[in-house]
C-alpha cells in the first residue's frame, strides 16, 4: 500500500462531510428513485456521493473509486490492486422510512482486502473506523458541526460460553439466515440496519453476523475494515476470506458471517 494513498482521518473528514449533507433530507424532502435492480435511490445517495468523490479525486486524482450510485450509472473505473470503495448511504430503506440505521461507508481496498475503512452514521451521531496497522476505534460527532473527536479504542470479544449474540439484516433477513443461525447456541439476536451490523461485532457487543442474502463490494468493505482492525473476520460459507474487486462478477459478495474472535462451527 503506498504513502500517497489517503489517510483514515482524510476518510473520516469526507464521511463526516457527506453525513452532514445527508441530514437536511433526513429531516425534509427528498425525492426517492428505483434502479434497475428495484433497488431505492434517493437525492440524498447522490449528494452524499458527489461529496466524497470530489474529496477523493482532490486527495488522489489518479487512484480509482468505485462508488454504488456511479456503478448504478455505468461509471466503473478500472482498478489495479488498490481501489476505494463508496456506499454514499447504505441502509437506504432504513433512510426512507425513517428509521436512524444508515451509515456513510468508506473503504481503502489492497489486494482484495480492506485495509482501512470508516462506517459513519450521522442520524446516530457515531463514527467507526479502522486501520489494520493501527488498530480500530469508535467516535461520537454531532452531525451538525465539526466537534472533537474522543475516540475509543475497540475490539471484538471472545466468544462467550452463555451462547453467542448474533446480530441480522433489520431489511434483509432470510430463512437461510435462520437456518444457519440454528446451527449453534443464540443467547440474543439482534436486528441492525446498514453496515452498523459489522460495527456491533468490531466492538464486542455482538459474535457474529450472518448474511445469506445479496450484498455488493460497496455494501460491506468498510464495515469489514472496521472489523478486521478490531481483531474479528469476514468469511464466505466455505471458510475462505471475504475478497474485494470481484468485477467479472459485477463487485456482487457470495454469501459470508462477519464473526469477532474465533468460533467453533463455522
Amino acid at each position: 500500500m503506498t504513502s500517497r494513498l489517503p489517510a483514515l482521518d482524510d476518510l473520516v473528514r469526507l464521511a463526516v462531510a457527506a453525513g452532514q449533507a445527508i441530514m437536511p433530507f433526513y429531516r425534509g424532502p427528498c425525492a426517492i428513485s428505483t434502479k434497475a435492480d428495484a433497488s431505492p435511490v434517493t437525492e440524498a445517495d447522490r449528494a452524499a456521493e458527489a461529496i466524497i468523490l470530489a474529496g477523493l479525486r482532490a486527495l488522489d486524482p489518479a487512484l480509482p473509486v468505485i462508488a454504488e450510485e456511479e456503478a448504478a450509472a455505468g461509471r466503473v473505473p478500472q482498478t489495479g490492486s488498490t481501489f476505494v470503495l463508496v456506499d454514499p448511504l447504505d441502509g437506504t430503506r432504513e433512510f426512507v422510512a425513517g428509521r436512524d440505521e444508515f451509515t456513510v461507508n468508506i473503504a481503502i481496498v489492497d489486494e482484495g482486502v480492506p485495509v482501512r475503512g470508516v462506517v459513519y452514521a450521522p442520524a446516530l451521531g457515531r463514527l467507526w473506523a479502522g486501520d489494520i496497522g493501527t488498530g480500530a476505534w469508535r467516535a461520537r460527532i454531532d452531525a451538525e458541526r465539526d466537534g472533537d473527536l474522543r475516540r475509543q479504542p475497540i475490539a471484538a470479544r471472545q466468544p462467550p460460553a452463555a451462547g453467542l449474540v448474533a446480530v441480522a439484516s433489520r431489511s434483509h433477513r432470510t430463512p437461510e439466515t435462520d437456518a444457519y443461525l440454528a446451527r449453534f447456541t443464540i443467547s440474543d439476536l439482534v436486528s441492525a440496519g446498514s453496515s452498523l451490523k459489522f460495527c456491533l461485532v468490531a466492538e464486542g457487543k455482538a459474535d457474529l453476523y450472518p448474511r445469506l442474502g445479496r450484498t455488493m463490494e460497496w455494501d460491506t468493505a468498510a464495515g469489514h475494515a472496521v472489523l478486521r482492525a478490531a481483531g474479528g473476520e469476514v468469511l464466505t460459507l466455505d471458510g475462505l476470506p471475504l475478497t474485494y474487486g470481484k468485477r467479472e462478477r459485477g463487485y456482487d459478495n457470495p454469501h459470508f458471517v462477519a464473526v469477532g474472535r474465533a468460533t467453533d462451527g463455522l
